[in-house]
């Protein structure tokens, strides 16, 4: 068990130091990006609440969408000593929370959000190695830096570890 859970918010980032662990809760349409260096055990979380910064009139909380908020989660962790080039990913979150019968594609927020991460996250050639995106159903997420298991938790399937 991890000494200390440093807690994400909603377009958050944190880093977290080997031996810990690192949690957000209510993971909807949002996206859950954790990085993990093997070799330093540092691993670090966003909490992506939009794909995409150049959408949006207010742009200035990095942590808020993919395409910033991974390069400035790999930007702190480099800086705690990690490595852009051994960093693995694992996501999870992007749920289409909310069913509207004549919603167009861009109202799928949730499967875009998990696009875009993988979009950003192949650009900086980060592996993603597990994932549990999609779905109807919220999760709350931990991810472990001493052996970089994530656990996902769901109201109605419990927990699992990718």
């Amino acid at each position: 068990m991890s000494a200390e859970q440093i807690k994400v918010g909603i377009a958050e980032l944190k880093t977290c130091p080997p031996n810990r662990s690192i949690i957000t809760n209510g993971l909807g349409s949002c996206v859950g990006v954790c990085l993990w260096d093997s070799r330093t055990k540092i691993g670090g979380l966003v909490h992506v609440m939009l794909p995409d910064s150049t959408q949006s009139r207010d742009s200035v909380n990095k942590a808020k969408f993919a395409d910033t908020g991974i390069p400035a989660l790999i930007d702190e962790m480099t800086k705690l000593g990690a490595s852009p080039s051994r960093l693995v990913a694992k996501i999870a979150g992007g749920a289409q929370m909310f069913n509207f019968p004549d919603s167009a594609n861009k109202i799928k927020i949730g499967e875009r959000n998990a696009e875009a991460v993988k979009a950003a996250l192949a650009q900086k050639h980060i592996r993603v190695a597990a994932q549990d995106c999609g779905g109807t159903i919220g999760r709350t997420i931990e991810f472990f830096t001493e052996d970089g298991r994530l656990s996902v938790r769901t109201i109605n399937q419990g927990e699992k570890f990718i």
